[in-house]
C-alpha cells in the first residue's frame, strides 16, 4: 500500500481524543495496511492512527508474532506490574522507564469488523496500553520515571 508520515510529539493530532469507528469499510482496511507498512518500515512494534494523522480508534501491533489489529479497543482487565524501557515512533531517538500492567485483556473489532478479545503479557501488554493511550491523546512521556534519555534505534524495544 503506502507509507504514511509519522507525526512527531508536539503535533496537535497526537493530543486529541480519537473517534470510534462506526463501520469497517475499505477505507479503514487501507488505513490499517498503510499503518502496518509504516510501522514495519520504521521498525516499530505498534502504531496508532493519530500517529499518522487520522483521528480514528485504530491500533496495529506486532511484537514478532504477527500483526494484531485493534479497532475501538477497550481495556477490560489489567493485573500485575512491569517496569521497563519504552519508546515511541512519535519521539524518535528517545526512551524512558515506564511502569505498565504486566497483563492486559482488551476487546476490539478486527479488520473485518468482528468483535474479539486479546490477552497479552509483558511486551504485548505494554504495547496495547501504550497504543490505547495514543487514542486518548496521551503520550507515554506522561508516565516516564526519571526523565527521557537518548537511544539509538537498535536499542529501543518499544513502539
Amino acid at each position: 500500500m503506502a507509507l504514511r508520515k509519522i507525526r512527531i510529539m508536539g503535533d496537535d493530532k497526537l493530543e486529541k481524543v480519537c473517534r470510534p469507528v462506526k463501520t469497517v469499510t475499505g477505507r479503514e482496511k487501507e488505513l490499517i495496511q498503510d499503518m502496518l507498512d509504516t510501522m514495519y518500515d520504521a521498525n516499530g512494534v505498534g502504531l496508532a492512527a493519530p500517529q499518522v494523522g487520522v483521528l480514528k480508534r485504530i491500533v496495529v501491533i506486532d511484537i514478532g508474532d504477527g500483526p494484531v489489529v485493534l479497532i475501538n479497543p477497550e481495556i477490560l482487565e489489567t493485573s500485575g506490574e512491569q517496569t521497563g524501557q519504552e519508546g515511541c515512533l512519535s519521539l524518535p531517538g528517545q526512551a524512558g522507564i515506564v511502569t505498565r500492567p504486566n497483563y492486559v485483556k482488551v476487546r476490539a473489532l478486527n479488520e473485518n469488523g468482528e468483535e474479539y478479545e486479546v490477552e497479552g503479557t509483558e511486551l504485548l501488554a505494554r504495547a496495547i496500553c501504550h497504543e490505547c493511550d495514543h487514542l486518548d491523546g496521551i503520550m507515554y512521556v506522561r508516565y516516564v520515571e526519571g526523565g527521557l534519555f537518548d537511544v539509538n534505534e537498535e536499542e529501543t524495544d518499544e513502539e
